[in-house]
This record gives C-alpha cells, structure tokens and sequence, in this order.
C-alpha cells in the first residue's frame, strides 16, 4: 500500500490551470523526486500537499486519511512536512529555538502546565531539548545551538530546516529543493545526509530538486511535471532517456540527447 497517494490533484488560479490531474503514489520507506523546468508546478504540488493552497479537485491522503480540507498545522501534526525552496527560518531565534519550535507539535503540555512548570511540562521540555540537541547533532550542528539562526552560512541554514522538519516527526518529508545555492561540497555533504535520513528514521521522502546529478544518484523513482502536466514517470534510467523529458528540458525535439 502506498504511505501517500494522491489522485487527480488539480489546481487553477483564474483561467491558468497550474497544476492537472497529478497522480502519485509513494510507498514506505522510498525516496522518490519530483523534477520539471522552472514553473513546472512543483512547488505547487507541494504547497497543495501542505495546505498552503486548497486543490480545486483531487484526493491526498496520508497512511489513509484524506487531508483535503485540513490547515497546515494539522497536515503537519498528521505526519506530512516539509522544507521551503526560500528558506523560512525563525532569524532571531537560535538554532535549538527553531528546531524545539518544530517538537512542540508533538507535545501534551497544557497551557496551565506550562505556566506553574508542573513536573510533566518540567519533564517534557527536558526531553524535548535533549531530542533537539540530537537532532542537530545528527544535522552537523550541535555546536552552533545557542547561535542566532541568521548567522548560520546558507548551508547551515539548509540543514537547520531539515531538522525543524524533522522535530515534528514526521512520517513524509518533502523536501524543496535542499541543495539550491550550495557549492559541491556542500550538495555531497547533503547526498549522504538525505541518505541517512531515510534509513535511520525510518522515513519516506518526496524531493524537488534541480540538481539532476542529485536526483538521478538518489532517487528510485522519478515524477517529471512540465506546466503543470505529469509528462514522465519511472527510474531515473528511463526518465533520463524519455525523449518528452529531454524536450521540456532543453526545448528540442524528441530524440534528442540525454538530459544529464
């Protein structure tokens, strides 16, 4: 059975159709990439995954439950996060403060406890520090946890909106494109990352990415939008290959040479 599966996902701002008929299935435990030119409709799909915008027709559902209709907030606290192609951090908080933000979803605290510091808010917040602390340590960022988030160097920053995502527990994490703006290194350092990620959390992951060394390394299967339109679906073998990818890519004509 498919975690998430989404069934003739649509959207349309005034007469301009953005996103039509998307249909993906995401089994347990796959790392699978979404890929298209820009204004392909990626970041689309997943502001509609998330609840950011309201799909004029289709079905998502997560592990069985439908979430149409449900606010981010609580397509979050259902098992479904994500990470931003503009990274949206908390720049006066510190790196521990960004990512504690992330575990309070999972909390039992109430507010009452929380204001006369009863043993459980004591205990809870103890253990959610220590699950922060681990989280960063895992991210390579332990040592920079009482730092203002908006120092961080760009890749830092990257990796600091992993782990936030990460806090809330998640059972799919999307990822929008994690290596924009990183150098060589840096996108090796974060291969290996996301491969971790995936094996020792136990986690299903969907990714955006314009690196397509990245996303032909990492990804057992691959979903091509272009202008809003699924256009190729398979292994990176056979996307790479597809003449429809190719044209979307390079603007030639079917048959042409491979995209990477």
């Amino acid at each position: 059975m498919s975690l998430l599966s989404i069934t003739d996902l649509s959207i349309s701002f005034g007469g301009l159709k953005a996103v039509s008929g998307f249909n993906l299935e995401l089994a347990q435990g796959r790392l699978q990439g979404l890929i298209g030119p820009n204004g392909a409709g990626k970041t689309t799909c997943f502001n509609l995954l998330t609840g950011v915008y309201a799909p004029t027709s289709g079905t998502i559902r997560l592990a069985g439950r439908t979430l149409n209709g449900l606010r981010p907030h609580q397509i979050a606290a259902a098992g479904l996060a994500r990470t931003f192609q503009n990274i949206r951090l908390f720049p006066e908080l510190t790196v521990l403060d960004n990512v504690r933000i992330g575990c309070h979803l999972r909390t039992r605290s109430t507010m009452a406890g929380a204001l006369l510091r009863s043993p459980f808010h004591v205990r809870e917040e103890r253990a959610m520090v220590e699950r922060c602390r681990g989280l960063l340590e895992v991210l390579n960022l332990a040592d920079r946890a009482d730092e203002q988030a908006r120092n961080l160097p760009y890749g830092d920053q990257r990796r600091l909106e992993i782990a936030r995502a990460l806090a809330t527990q998640p059972k799919v994490l999307l990822l929008d494109e994690p290596a924009a703006g990183m150098n060589t290194q840096e996108k090796k350092e974060l291969r290996g990352l996301i491969r971790q990620i995936l094996r020792d959390f136990g986690l299903t992951i969907l990714l955006i990415e314009h690196d397509m060394g990245l996303v032909m390394d990492i990804c057992e299967f691959i979903t091509v939008l272009d202008h809003g339109v699924t256009i190729s679906a398979g292994t990176p073998a056979h996307v790479q290959n597809d003449p429809k990818v190719v044209e979307a890519y390079l603007g030639a004509p079917a048959g042409a040479e491979e995209v990477a």
